[in-house]
């Protein structure tokens, strides 16, 4: 039996063309609530970027790829920052000839060195304007002093393996985009904030589903019981998964749901 369910928001509940969550899956996340099953977010996102844009009362928040974790809207209960040798190699790194855009996200905000076009692109891929604010090289340093849970860094990924070599060394990045990684600290993945989450609601991990479609959902993908990649995934999430539904436009949460007997 399914007792939990964990989705990703962009590309999975959230459409990029619409930039809404289909009334298909929302007249589904109503039908599982009704039926008593605990609903979950698990996203790269920070929650001051999800709570604008899901009103749906999800019964937690896995964010920042795991790195921070929330019971309802408030009760924190799992937090992991990124090692200071790791920021401090990564203030040193951007004072130098090739600094990359590089989003801090703390506890309580979040900042950006400067936007290129790369930050552009994702600002409305998401349609987030607001994505983080710009602030002086200072202060952006002072910001990353005082604890960083997780860096949105805008870099390629040809760029990346030495970045994270030399920069990065006790973190790990994921990605769902070619415009920039998510570099969260060594062990910290979606799948480490599910068992933190079903922990605390009492929940196996046999009983649980997930939904996703990016790279850094592959962790999640082949922790859950039950895994389900959008049709739109790339071809690797898709192996990753269970069963693989249609597109987000497609109504894929819907279908898949369906498919399942968990919805009528």
């Amino acid at each position: 039996m399914i007792k939990a369910i964990f989705f990703d928001i962009d590309g999975t509940l959230v459409s990029f063309r619409t930039h809404g969550i289909p009334s298909s899956a929302r007249q589904a996340l109503d039908e599982l609530r009704g039926k008593g099953i605990r609903l979950f977010i698990a996203s790269g996102r920070h929650p001051l970027d999800i709570f604008p844009v899901l009103d749906f009362p999800f019964d937690g928040y896995v964010t920042l790829n795991g790195g921070y974790c929330l019971a309802g809207r408030d009760e924190v209960i799992f937090r992991r920052g990124i090692a200071s040798a790791d920021i401090e190699r990564m203030i040193r790194w951007q004072q130098g000839p090739e600094p990359f855009a590089c989003v801090l996200a703390g506890e309580k905000g979040m900042c950006i060195n400067f936007v290129n076009e790369r930050v552009t692109r994702v600002r409305k891929m998401v349609e987030t304007e607001n994505l983080a604010v710009v602030v002086p090289f200072d202060e952006w340093s002072a910001a990353a002093r005082r604890g960083v849970l997780q860096l949105i860094a805008f870099f390629s990924p040809d760029e990346e393996p030495r970045l994270m070599r030399e920069v990065f060394p006790d973190c790990r990045a994921m990605r769902w985009s070619p415009l920039f990684a998510d570099v969260v600290p060594a062990g910290v993945s979606k799948a480490e904030g599910i068992d933190r989450m079903l922990a605390r609601f009492g929940i196996g991990l046999d009983e649980t589903m997930a939904f996703g479609d990016g790279g850094n959902d592959i962790p999640m993908l082949r922790h859950v019981g039950t895994s389900v990649a959008m049709g739109n995934a790339a071809p690797e999430v898709k192996q990753a998964a269970d069963y693989v539904t249609t597109s987000v436009d497609d109504h894929g949460i819907a279908r898949a749901l369906r498919h399942f007997g968990l919805i009528a």
